[in-house]
């Protein structure tokens, strides 16, 4: 057996160590046959070392560009300095606006939180360094060069098949604490589930096209599992499970937040509340941090902070639950929103450049959207599954406030066929919708604004599609006078939702000309380019409201509050205020829920006081533009979205 210095010497001519920030496309099958190389060289079986590389990044390289949790390459070999070196954080947290939404009580919050203590980062954030010293290899190829990347992990999975006493064994079955340990995982949970979905990868087998266009394929394996005893052997620390709201086989803790008095009538950070009894959940809301896991915890467990109900950290897709599911979160800067939702909190930046999650942050975050979703009866679409960019301002003057992440950098598509929901056709061009669903890795807009304002930010994968008022890229964007004004032009900004549509939103057909597409979005037609050969989207059926026979337009609403006789004497009349936006006649848009207007009074410490207020007035929530908005009942016709007869 070659030691593992003698195996990183004879891989040296293979791999080299010199190497481009952004390497072009490599030899095609040349990262299959890199995994073969480094499996051979540290007698570790070839399929292991692709489930594993599977679950950290599907196989991408990222162009060199690290994580959210500075890992790099196909295997997410850790180098936090570097990265933080390299790409300094700008956040300290995602909850600079008013969270509840809520104009009756605005929240006062001091918080502060420390950021990373570079000097005292745990060895799951350094695993870079530790392949190095195993294979010669320099740190800057190993974060650079996929090919490199692999010896990496390979050296690294034989080191910890190692130190478990466990021997290079050529049977899959014999590795599965190694995998768990590979991870990075702190506690026995997280490490064992990501294991499983290692194992769950070589039972089913992937075959993928990576983001450098390299074709990999792992066999399906389907009577493996793992050996006896293996899963006794991963030995970490139990963590506190009790009370969790989780799918059985994640790694999931009970992280509360607090609820206290803070004094001056202030109290934070969520609200005691009896769902779903009082009211029903029927959304859940997917965010990113803008800051690292401990920052994110330290900020959820302050009093005069906001709260959410899950965080999810990036490096192994452990899961920290914060509230109870029946308590309402501050966290969508839309009070209405809150009180009809769960907030989830995914470890990471949605402008850094490179920015990425791994697998199985995708996964478990995935898994717990999907029991939720059981749980509450929530179906598993884009109109009930929201992003934060998608929640609307709860009237005019929150608009320009809204957050934007997950942003664009996000793979949708890919996590809702994580869930069991992908997003395929149910219809031909006669079914009057269409679904957004790029290819996210060729999907690759321009974004200007990642470290400064008019910079272009490297090219990435995205989810969203971009809008034009003509089918041509040199037409101008469309408008969102919400967010710029009567005058105001969209932009190209990371942050600019305004002229953007992402996988999984649906909208109404409005016209077709050539390769170009045009839907309803924001009271105005918008084309995108939507080429036969290279589909941006797939063609649906729904239901869509149209303005009533002979109303010319009619108000959109961020929130859907009762109507003024339905409140008792003691809860203050919450204003129905339309939003800047109008729907002309003629006009159609995708109905994704209705709803009675509701409002949870609640707003103070003393629960005792809390109430619904229900009234008669229905509403349609639909996809008006990137954000969904509301329309009364009783302004719209409700129709079948076919425009004629199936072919």
């Amino acid at each position: 057996m070659a030691t593992a210095a003698a195996a990183a010497a004879a891989l040296l001519p293979v791999f080299g160590v010199a190497h481009a920030a952004e390497p072009g496309p490599s030899a095609a099958g040349s990262l299959q046959q890199a995994f073969t190389d480094a499996a051979k060289a540290y007698h570790v079986p070839q399929s292991v070392l692709l489930g594993v590389s599977y679950l950290e990044s599907r196989w991408d390289g990222h162009q060199g560009m690290p994580s959210v949790t500075g890992g790099y390459g196909p295997m997410h070999l850790t180098d936090t300095r570097t990265a933080l070196a390299d790409f300094p954080s700008k956040g300290m947290g995602d909850g600079a606006d008013d969270g509840r939404g809520d104009d009756t009580r605005p929240m006062i919050s001091t918080a502060t939180a420390q950021a990373p203590d570079l000097a005292a980062l745990p060895a799951s954030y350094t695993t870079l360094d530790r392949a190095a010293t195993l294979t010669g290899l320099s740190a800057g190829a190993l974060r650079e060069d996929a090919a490199t990347n692999v010896a990496g992990g390979a050296a690294l999975l034989a080191d910890t098949q190692k130190s478990l006493g466990e021997p290079l064994s050529s049977d899959p079955a014999d590795w599965y604490a190694a995998v768990a340990r590979y991870s990075g995982a702190d506690d026995t949970a997280t490490a064992a589930a990501f294991a499983d979905d290692v194992f769950d990868v070589l039972k089913q087998g992937q075959t993928r096209t990576t983001d450098a266009g390299q074709r990999v394929t792992l066999a399906a394996a389907p009577a493996v599992r793992p050996a006896a005893g293996q899963a006794a052997r991963i030995g970490l620390k139990q963590v506190n499970a009790a009370g969790t709201e989780c799918p059985s086989g994640l790694g999931c803790e009970w992280i509360p937040a607090p609820y206290e008095d803070t004094g001056g009538g202030d109290y934070g950070n969520y609200d005691k509340a009896d769902r779903p009894n009082t009211e029903k959940i029927d959304t859940i809301v997917i965010h990113d941090t803008e800051g690292y896991w401990d920052t994110a915890l330290q900020l959820v467990q302050d009093p005069t902070y906001l709260a959410w109900h899950y965080t999810v950290r990036s490096s192994d897709g452990h899961i920290a639950q914060h509230l109870n599911t029946k308590d309402v979160g501050w966290h969508a800067g839309n009070w209405y929103t809150n009180s009809k939702s769960v907030g989830i909190e995914h470890e990471g930046f949605l402008t850094d450049p490179g920015t990425w999650y791994t697998e199985s942050m995708y996964r478990t975050s995935a898994r717990l959207v999907k029991y939720l979703a059981a749980k509450y009866h929530i179906p598993l679409d884009r109109q009930h599954i929201l992003g934060h960019d998608n929640v609307p301002g709860p009237t005019a003057s929150y608009i320009s406030g809204m957050h934007t992440d997950p942003g664009p950098y996000w793979d949708w598509g890919h996590y809702m066929a994580l869930m069991g929901a992908p997003l395929r056709a149910t219809a031909g061009a006669w079914g009057g919708v269409v679904t957004i669903a790029p290819d996210y890795d060729t999907n690759q807009p321009v974004y200007t604004g990642c470290v400064t304002t008019a910079a272009v930010c490297p090219a990435h994968g995205s989810d969203a599609v971009r809008l034009y008022t003509a089918p041509s890229e040199d037409a101008p964007l469309v408008k969102d006078i919400g967010l710029h004004g009567a005058t105001g032009a969209s932009t190209t900004g990371v942050n600019d939702v305004g002229a953007r549509a992402s996988a999984g939103q649906q909208f109404a057909v409005a016209e077709r000309q050539g390769d170009w597409t045009a839907v309803w979005y924001l009271g105005q037609k918008a084309w995108f380019h939507n080429p036969a050969s290279r589909p941006t989207a797939v063609n649906s059926i729904g239901l869509v409201i149209t303005p009533k026979k002979g109303l010319a337009s009619i108000p959109v609403y961020g929130r859907a509050y009762p109507e003024a006789a339905a409140y008792p004497a003691d809860v203050p009349v919450q204003g129905i205020f339309p939003m800047p936006y109008a729907i002309l006649a003629g006009q159609r848009y995708v109905v994704g829920n209705v709803v009675p207007g509701e409002y949870f009074y609640s707003t103070s410490f003393d629960t005792s006081n809390q109430k619904v207020v229900r009234g008669k007035q229905l509403y349609y929530e639909i996809q008006l533009g990137h954000r969904v908005e509301y329309v009364m009942a009783s302004d719209v016709t409700l129709l079948p979205s076919v425009l004629g007869a199936p072919r």
